[in-house]
């Protein structure tokens, strides 16, 4: 496993059941359909579809609820939050900015932010687009106000500048907070001149607790006894990583007239598409995209997942394919579904996503399992409440039983599997996670 017990979960994926079938080279509204449908109606789904190529629309389509207590549906013009997916209009605005000659992205960024600490002496606004900065996750703080402020912290840099990738929020922060220095705008204000009003994007902003915006979707989380409310997070803090909201039929515009030359230069395009690459270090991530090839396809795409939203975004540029899935209940088939509705028009032979199948146990047989299980990196206790097993560590979450033995989670791709000593008792827990497995033992 790469995460420990005392972490929040990273954002996961749900398992997925494959049943081989090969859809036809252009695919039906049908056939798509087939694809999610058995998602919504377990309630593992809830959000909005829309796949679109050469400017056509094929599918768009609604699920679940924008706001289940108030019975208002999802539709094409639901706003949802679209978390990490927003790196790369802060990307596309450096560039921009960049195209306007305000900056340049191998400038360091120091000239820009005299007062950030000497460890920064060689970072360059490249190194943040491109995450390989090496500034600590507690190397500064961005916090929104007025005036909006960017505290420093003196602390050592995990790596030096371009030597490797990590992922940061803070990185993208950063940029945002440089963008309004050089701009003299706000990041919203910059965002709405420059790219949303002239993309038509008129269904999109930065996301604010406060602020009125209507047809925005609530954020929900798959709980122990169905759908609940997913926990408010202070959005503005999101910022220029993570702060945006959009619809689908936006997004749609965004892919549409980044990758149709509408918002930069080509060399700027370029640049921003253009995968980092150092010669002990390389990887698929660009400025605030991944790209890289998939069955011998390119693709550009990114995914955001925040508290209550998921979104995946998707762009074929061989083939002017765009796929986009947002989501208002947290779970990661968007990423599966997004995979699966591109190979479906593609003619390729889709794995079609058949979820788990919940069945109810009663609770002699749960407490059972319960106890706290040793790991190599760290421990995970098992409680009963009510009539589901509860996941803790770090993060707490409850498991739903497929068979006798065998659990899963509708919020994460982690299932686990109880089995018996030589002695039969219940005393090991396998967990299956990302393609691992991994025993431990009862204490």
């Amino acid at each position: 496993m790469h995460f420990t017990r005392n972490s929040q979960l990273a954002v996961l994926g749900i398992a997925f059941a494959f049943i081989a079938g090969v859809c036809s080279a252009q695919a039906s509204s049908e056939r798509l359909q087939q694809i999610l449908q058995p998602y919504a109606d377990a309630q593992l789904f809830m959000g909005s579809v829309l796949v679109a190529q050469h400017g056509n629309v094929m599918f768009s389509k609604s699920y679940g609820w924008a706001d289940i207590e108030w019975n208002i549906p999802n539709s094409s013009t639901t706003r949802f939050q679209i978390a990490s997916v927003t790196k790369q209009f802060t990307a596309a605005s450096i560039l921009l900015l960049e195209d306007r000659g305000k900056l340049k992205t191998d400038d360091l960024v120091k000239k820009y932010l005299p007062d950030a600490p000497a460890s920064w002496n060689k970072i360059t606004i490249y190194n943040l687009l491109t995450m390989t900065s090496g500034i600590s996750g507690d190397g500064a703080k961005y916090e929104p106000g007025t005036p909006d402020k960017l505290i420093f912290a003196d602390k050592p840099l995990d790596f030096q500048p371009g030597e490797k990738w990590d992922y940061s929020n803070l990185g993208y922060d950063v940029l945002g907070y440089l963008l309004e220095k050089v701009s003299g705008q706000s990041y919203a204000d910059f965002l709405q001149e420059n790219i949303f009003k002239p993309l038509g994007m008129n269904d999109s902003g930065v996301d604010s607790n406060v602020s009125i915006v209507p047809h925005r979707a609530s954020g929900y989380w798959p709980g122990a006894d169905g759908i609940e409310n997913a926990e408010r997070t202070n959005i503005t803090a999101a910022f220029a990583a993570g702060a945006l909201y959009s619809t689908t039929e936006d997004m749609l515009r965004w892919e549409e007239g980044l990758f149709g030359g509408k918002v930069l230069m080509p060399a700027s395009l370029r640049k921003m598409t253009t995968p980092f690459k150092h010669t002990i270090f390389q990887h698929d991530y660009a400025c605030g995209l991944y790209v890289y090839r998939a069955s011998g396809r390119l693709v550009i795409d990114y995914d955001g997942n925040g508290i209550g939203f998921n979104a995946q975004l998707a762009y074929y540029p061989e083939e002017k394919l765009a796929v986009i899935v947002l989501a208002n209940l947290n779970g990661i088939v968007t990423g599966k579904i997004n995979t699966a509705l591109a190979a479906a028009v593609h003619g390729e032979t889709v794995a079609f996503p058949s979820p788990p199948r919940e069945i109810a146990l009663p609770k002699e047989v749960l407490a059972r399992y319960v106890g706290t299980y040793e790991f190599s990196d760290g421990r995970i206790v098992f409680t009963l409440q009510g009539s589901h097993l509860m996941a803790h560590f770090g993060a707490i979450f409850p498991l739903f039983a497929e068979s006798e033995t065998k659990f899963f989670s509708k919020g994460w791709d982690i299932q686990y599997e109880f089995s018996k000593n030589d002695k039969g008792e219940f005393v090991f827990v396998t967990e299956h996670f990302n393609g691992k497995d991994e025993k431990a033992t009862k204490k």
